[in-house]
């Protein structure tokens, strides 16, 4: 195969086979649903170890597909769930589970996902030295971007991961040559039929649905003389279709927002509508007009195919699959009742390492968003189980901020902090049955969007993430040292490794400011990234075809470009049309990330070793994912200038001879 077909296709491999791990890795692991970026972290190691690898060893990786094969293997042997017996929202990994605990099966999963990518990436670092530095580059992004539409056409469809394991063996069978035939068939053909196998097998006998965003599992079951249809996602108990009066025999928590209210509630919004049955609910409590907002397509069919009362089917149901704060953000009508049914995504999102689907509907800007959608007379109503008691205090606290007075918290059972939370309004719009005597001492303040942590008590990183992040670090280093050899080899790309760094952060902080702008849909999450891809893309063709500025000014544009991110505020860009906040967004959000890669174009191609430098890189990348977590404590709008102050080293650690690069 010819270096440039085969460049684009290992770097589409590559990129395609780093989402399937994260995406199947975390339907089998539930610890994965709450540490996305560990499997992007050691993707990242893999592809960085993989350009360093390039020169010194010229057998084909094999290693590869033996390592994905094993993954498999222990991944399906010991699944990681949440026990049956447990109820409430999942935080900070609070939840029992069967299966290995996470500091058995974590490493195991890193640690192959890293070696798993170093094949793809080696293979992609071998094409670099035979073309143009910049060329190659731009091969590399244009497979890059193959990837990506791959992955995304395949989540479009719904496609089970037996089809991932079919791509994946059909990409490994092309890029890695029979030589010699015997080797080909024991070393590539062999590890990838158990792959596609084992995946097959996975498919046809787990019944499973597979979502953009979860597996989801149903069973049937009758409950006290009630047909149910349990519904399980990435291995949690998450929803139940029920009848609606049995749901409200039950559980109390589902009826009092009607209770609170002062009014009959006729023109409902149902954010979290899920499988129907809050949607029976407000049917059958009157409603008129009932609008269904659900993120996820699958569990909306399952909602529409397997719900006893068939709530989807009733005229006075419009269904909207998309994001809530979204709508909210979007929508023009008004209602008499806004009610967040259980948004518990259990899930985060990819490429942010701490931002929850649901994570911008629990915020202050959020609840004074609900309450500018409410009619005259109107209230706004939330439930879920907290476990908490500070939690319930937290979202009371910021309703209270929000709707300027007491709202009605009742906690309809203390185990679980099983609590609903209703504020009209107008304090004359509600009816408490008791005074919420406010939170109580050490309640942490409202989350907002720019640290829209709910389940975050503390300022601070939690220590679970502090030490698992420092063992990445220690096995990064180690790793690197193995497999490249002296870390000599990278001093003189120091500022290289430091532009990876900061691009990670400058990419995270796209991520969760598109997420919040345009909802936190697996739509808006691929086309940031492949908006960022574009961008780099889009430098790397300015620099190949135009005579740019020296580095040092077009340092000066990245840094102009970071201070206008800092100084546009995401208030002012949510009170913009549609149209122009996607395009004022877009500028914002890609003139750093623009500017960031002319600098690395221009230096790239400068570099002496291609491979290590671009390996330098990548592994910067990987240290700007352990870094991203600093924004549970100083925000995502602090991520701006953490990256600012690495581009200010990367600058003093240019050399010399590339300071006036044109």
């Amino acid at each position: 195969m010819a270096v440039r077909p085969r460049l684009i296709l290992a770097s589409a491999f590559m990129l395609f086979l780093e989402l399937a791990l994260i995406r199947w890795t975390g339907s089998n692991i539930v610890h994965l649903s709450y540490f996305t970026n560990f499997v992007l972290l050691g993707s990242f190691l893999g592809i960085g170890l993989g350009f360093l690898r390039v020169g010194r060893s010229q057998r084909q990786p094999y290693y590869s597909p033996i390592v994905l094969a094993v993954l498999t293997i222990v991944v399906l042997t010991f699944p990681v769930t949440v026990d049956r017996n447990t109820e409430g929202v999942l935080y900070w990994t609070s939840l029992s589970t069967s299966g290995p605990p996470a500091w058995a099966i974590l490493p195991v999963i890193f640690c192959a996902a890293a070696v798993v990518l170093m094949g793809p990436a080696e293979l992609v670092g071998r094409c670099f030295p035979e073309l143009p530095r910049l060329e190659a580059y731009r091969y590399d992004l244009i497979g890059s971007l193959t990837g990506i539409a791959a992955f995304t056409a395949l989540s479009f469809l719904s496609a089970p991961p037996v089809f991932w394991g079919l791509i994946a063996a059909i990409c490994y069978g092309l890029l890695l040559m029979p030589r010699p035939r015997v080797l080909y068939v024991g070393l590539v053909t062999v590890p990838s039929l158990v792959v596609v196998g084992l995946l097959l097998a996975e498919t046809l006998t787990a019944g499973a649905i597979w979502s953009p965003y979860y597996k989801v599992t149903t069973k049937q079951l009758v409950q006290l003389g009630v047909p149910v249809t349990d519904i399980a996602v990435n291995g949690i108990p998450h929803q139940q279709a029920v009848p609606a009066y049995a749901r409200l025999q039950w559980e109390a928590q589902y009826g009092l927002p009607y209770e609170r209210a002062s009014k009959q509630p006729r023109d409902v919004l149902i954010v979290g509508a899920g499988s129907g049955t809050d949607v029976a609910i407000a049917l059958s409590k009157g409603a008129t007009r009932v609008d269904a907002v659900e993120i996820d397509p699958k569990l909306r069919e399952l909602g529409g195919s397997t719900h006893p009362d068939k709530p989807y089917a009733d005229p006075r149901v419009t269904t909207h699959v998309t994001d809530g704060r979204a709508f909210l953000e979007r929508t023009g009508d008004k209602y008499d009742l806004i009610l967040f049914a259980l948004p518990d995504s259990l899930t985060l999102v990819s490429g942010a390492s701490s931002l929850r689907l649901e994570s911008y509907l629990f915020t202050e800007e959020a609840m004074r968003a609900a309450r500018a959608h409410l009619k005259p007379g109107g209230t706004f109503s939330m439930y879920n189980y907290y476990r908490e008691s500070w939690l319930v205090d937290r979202l009371a606290s910021t309703m209270q901020r929000a709707f300027g007075h007491k709202p009605c918290v009742d906690v309809v059972s203390t185990a679980g902090q099983q609590a609903v939370i209703t504020a009209g309004l107008a304090a004359a719009d509600q009816r408490c049955a008791a005074e919420w005597p406010g939170a109580a001492p050490g309640t942490p303040e409202p989350a907002g969007d720019d640290r829209p942590f709910l389940y975050l008590k503390e300022g601070t990183i939690p220590p679970i993430y502090v030490i698992t992040l420092a063992l990445i670090l220690i096995v990064s280093l180690l790793a690197v040292r193995v497999v490249a050899g002296p870390y000599q080899r990278m001093r003189p790309y120091a500022d290289l490794f430091l532009l990876g760094v900061g691009f990670m952060l400058l990419e995270t902080k796209s991520v969760t400011g598109f997420a919040l702008l345009f909802g936190t849909t697996w739509v808006v999450n691929a086309i940031v990234f492949a908006g960022v891809l574009v961008a780099v893309l889009a430098a790397v063709e300015v620099t190949r075809r135009f005579r740019t500025p020296p580095l040092p000014i077009m340092y000066g544009v990245l840094f102009a470009g970071l201070l206008l991110a800092w100084l546009v505020p995401n208030e002012w860009l949510l009170s913009l049309p549609l149209p122009l906040r996607a395009v004022a967004a877009v500028t914002v959000a890609f003139l750093p990330i623009f500017a960031a890669n002319v600098v690395f174009a221009k230096r790239f191609a400068d570099t002496a070793d291609a491979t290590t430098s671009f390996g330098a890189n990548l592994l910067g990348a990987m240290v700007g994912g352990c870094l991203e977590y600093v924004a549970l404590v100083i925000g995502y709008k602090g991520l701006l200038v953490v990256a600012a102050l690495l581009y200010v080293g990367a600058l003093a650690l240019l050399p010399r001879k590339n300071s006036a690069l044109v």
